[in-house]
């Protein structure tokens, strides 16, 4: 069974990304202020984000974790400033006390980069909370250099989701573009996206401006920005259920486009 509906009745989504922290390998830190992050996030709805995912914690190549403390003191004040926003919010964590805690001030989905690895309780709170979750393919440690490898890893920590009560419904799958070791295998990845889509789950990929995307050519903005927009318009064309970025308007006209051809 395939979860993704047509395109041209229900399109891919846009989810804008906001990272509270000072050390974004995309944004230097420049939302990592309460007051500006919040209106960045004000700014991607207005300019069509369908969801917005905040980080307090960056997951780029050598990344330090971030205390639980700190996490929580940079994630609350900008969630509580998005309630108004009139979109679902999601957070970035792999900390199980972060998740309750942005459960509890409103946050509808919870995105983890580690797929539940992270930390032994986060499996359990997504259960007993019951909102949408973002299982993601750490594509730690994988043997093979082979995208089939990213699905049986993306599989196996589904059914760790499955077995700690989380429903199918409130599982969404992330080959987690980025994160192996080989940038090849990400293109692998988006080549066989389908094979991902036609899982009973909804996909997320988030693609943009990983280091893969300047393989494409030109590692000039406005190169990378295109190479983005492209491969958003590939994921549509495919039944992906949304697409993670740090922009957004060209990302929904792109959408827009593929749904008119599909019509």
């Amino acid at each position: 069974m395939t979860y993704a509906p047509d395109a041209a009745e229900h399109p891919t989504k846009v989810m804008g990304i906001i990272n509270v922290t000072p050390d974004s390998f995309f944004d230097g830190g420049q939302w990592s202020n309460q007051v500006a992050a919040i209106d960045h996030g004000l700014d991607l709805v207005a300019a069509g984000a369908d969801i917005l995912d905040i980080g307090a914690e960056s997951t780029r190549p050598g990344f330090e974790p971030v205390p639980t403390d700190e996490q929580l003191r940079r994630l609350l004040p900008v969630l509580h400033g998005l309630e108004s926003a009139g979109v679902p919010i999601s957070v970035d964590t792999r900390d199980a006390t972060v998740a309750h805690a942005a459960i509890s001030a409103g946050a509808t989905i919870i995105n983890d980069v580690s797929g539940g690895d992270g930390d032994a309780a986060m499996l359990d709170v997504v259960a007993q909370a019951g909102v949408d979750y973002v299982c993601q393919s750490w594509r730690r440690g994988l043997a093979a250099t082979d995208w089939r490898a990213t699905l049986d890893d993306l599989l196996w920590r589904r059914d760790a989701c499955i077995d700690a009560g989380i429903e199918t419904a409130h599982i969404i799958l992330d080959p987690g573009l980025g994160f192996g070791g080989d940038l090849q295998d990400d293109w692998n990845i988006l080549t066989h996206i389908d094979a991902f889509t036609a899982l009973p789950h909804r996909v997320l990929v988030g693609a943009s401006n990983k280091r893969f995307v300047q393989q494409a050519g030109s590692n000039a903005d406005w190169a990378v920005e295109t190479s983005n927009i492209a491969i958003t318009t590939w994921c549509a064309s495919q039944g992906v259920w949304a697409v993670r970025t740090h922009t957004v308007a060209d990302h929904k006209q792109a959408i827009a486009v593929m749904s008119r051809i599909k019509r």
